[in-house]
């Protein structure tokens, strides 16, 4: 009875041992799986927070190189790069007097620069703030003491009042009231005559409003073009013109009565001579000269001093081959001696008299020019198309007066005007020479 109850209670505790070692055996592989998920997942999260830290490094080094770099130009004819705006300037302007430049971005500011300035290592400029937009269009009143802009947002004309403090410098003020909105397609371009009498203002859809300085409408011309690409009040103030889709310009008067009340817009006359659309025009000081550029790969130069009213045609001076696209604007020098015409990102210059290609401008701007001008004197060209403004002398206009004033030598029969030739021409010369030896911008 003993000795079978001793085997019993032997059975038990050898069961029960065997219950503890499986169950310790059972932990230590729980306890070994549970150190090798934490080994992996401490693995796993060391893994991913790796590449995750090097790729954000990776992005951040990515976006410092996505960021535009500043465009850099140099020429031996750049005298100056206008730097002011934070935006793209979109339109240029010199004031009649020949001492300011005025210039609009859609930073929402217009900005006056002083021409005298070109040439220093600072070019100050004063600003305008466009209140709850940005102008894409500017131009000064024959005064020169107010400018008028095209409103991007507000489609109408706002007129800005310079108004001159103590220490030289102008404030600016906003006109109470913009023009009414009547334009029903984006506008291309505005003009104030210089005669003071007229605004001018045109649209892609063929219409050009005529304006009186309060912004009452006075007239509304269809340039049954198709397209508008371009328009422009003459440098005399007498003259509207349009070109577009179709291969001519037409140019219509604005008429006005002895006491100065508006008559009437008539028609005066058409460059017809291009075999495809016209881009751009241009004006030289006087209005006895235009030129066009067009798709056909050539622009032409015009002698526009006609009788129109007698029935007399302007007449087609010279034809030449050139590069331009949609988008090409182009400038006739004052004087009429130099053509300028930009294609994209660049820009050529010729002689007017000759049809001579004189300086190839490449990579002016880093993207389309927007507006090129010559300055009053014929001394500077000036182009924008980001957010500086590049100035160039003027060497081709040097080169073209020292040759008319030579031709001129040749036939004085006068010695009083022989000696003054030559001093002009020595001047001109000599500033020729400064131009050209002056450090590249």
């Amino acid at each position: 009875m003993e000795v079978a109850a001793l085997v019993a209670l032997t059975l038990l505790l050898g069961a029960l041992v065997i219950l503890v070692a499986i169950a310790v055996g059972r932990r230590k592989e729980e306890i070994k799986e549970e150190t090798e998920q934490a080994a992996e997942s401490s693995a796993e999260a060391s893994a991913a927070k790796g590449p995750t830290s090097k790729k954000q490094k990776q992005d951040k080094q990515r976006s410092r190189k996505d960021k535009p770099a500043q465009h850099s130009f140099s020429h031996p004819l750049l005298a100056a790069s206008l730097k002011g705006h934070s935006g793209n300037v979109t339109c240029l302007d010199f004031s009649s007097n020949g001492k300011y430049l005025a210039s609009c971005a859609d930073d929402r500011t217009v900005r006056i620069w002083s021409t005298k300035d070109f040439l220093e290592r600072e070019h100050k400029c004063l600003r305008a703030n466009v209140e709850l937009d940005h102008a894409t269009l500017v131009r000064f009143s024959p005064d020169s003491r107010a400018f008028i802009t095209w409103l991007a947002n507000g489609d109408a004309i706002r007129i800005f009042k310079m108004i001159k403090k103590d220490d030289g410098t102008f404030s600016f003020k906003a006109a109470a009231e913009d023009f009414p909105q009547k334009h029903k397609a984006p506008v291309v371009n505005i003009g104030i005559a210089e005669t003071g009498k007229f605004i001018m203002s045109a649209s892609t859809d063929t219409t050009i409003l005529i304006w009186d300085l309060k912004g009452e409408l006075l007239a509304s011309i269809n340039t049954n073009q198709m397209t508008n690409s371009y328009a422009a009040v003459s440098p005399c103030g007498r003259f509207v013109a349009s070109c577009g889709f179709t291969p001519d310009v037409k140019v219509w008067e604005v008429c006005f009565g002895k006491g100065g009340d508006f008559r009437e817009v008539a028609r005066a006359f058409d460059l017809k001579g291009h075999s495809a659309g016209v881009h751009a025009f241009a004006f030289s000081n006087d209005s006895h000269r235009m030129v066009t550029v067009s798709k056909d790969g050539t622009w032409k130069l015009w002698n526009t001093d006609v009788e129109y009213k007698k029935q007399q045609d302007p007449y087609l001076l010279r034809t030449v081959p050139c590069s331009s696209s949609d988008g090409s604007r182009v400038a006739l020098s004052p004087d009429g001696r130099v053509i300028a015409i930009s294609d994209g990102c660049n820009v050529a210059v010729f002689d007017a008299a000759t049809g001579k290609l004189e300086e190839e401008l490449r990579g002016v701007h880093s993207e389309e020019i927007t507006d090129i001008r010559f300055d009053v004197n014929s001394r500077f060209l000036v182009c924008s198309g980001d957010k500086a403004i590049r100035v160039f002398h003027n060497a081709p206009g040097y080169r073209a007066a020292i040759r008319d004033m030579q031709d001129m030598l040749k036939k004085a029969q006068n010695e009083a005007m022989k000696q003054r030739l030559q001093q002009q021409i020595r001047e001109a010369q000599s500033a020729l020479d400064t131009v050209l030896a002056a450090p590249v911008e």
